[in-house]
């Protein structure tokens, strides 16, 4: 078998999971938009995190969202992949001083990616996807090599 078919069988649509806390939708809402339309770049987006590959988590975070979102964590399949979206994710955003929110999502989830922004481009979004997936393949690869 070639590598080209090789790689052929090993890319699929990535199905995506999303927890949008307050203004978070805003930062994903660009991408599921007819100029960018995340479908036909391969981002699937699914009802249930049992069916997800990728969590997309965007805007701060409280105590008490910060539970559910381990909760969905936990109901996805491996390999899982999340995405940080916007610097809310990142250091609190705009309600970096508040009591209730979390500063740094990685402190609670294992984040595999981090994109800037408020909100991020679309471009970097799909960066970032495309960087995940390759990441994703290269594990699959070494696993049938062994």
């Amino acid at each position: 078998m070639s590598k080209a078919d090789e790689m052929g069988r090993l890319i699929k649509a990535v199905w995506v999971f999303s927890w949008f806390n307050s203004c978070g939708f805003t930062e994903l809402l660009p991408v599921v938009g007819s100029r960018w339309d995340m479908e036909r770049f391969g981002l699937i987006p699914v009802s249930s995190p049992r069916h997800a590959d990728c969590l997309f988590v965007a805007g701060y975070q409280t105590a008490k969202s910060i539970k559910r979102v381990q909760k969905i964590y936990k109901q996805m399949p491996e390999p899982r992949v999340v995405i940080a979206l916007g610097s809310c994710t990142m250091t609190g955003g705009m309600y970096w001083d508040s009591y209730n929110t979390i500063k740094r999502l990685s402190d609670y989830l294992p984040v595999d990616l981090y994109i800037p922004g408020c909100p991020p481009r679309p471009e970097a979004i799909f960066y970032g996807v495309h960087k995940i997936v390759e990441h994703i393949q290269e594990m699959k690869t070494k696993e049938r090599a062994k």
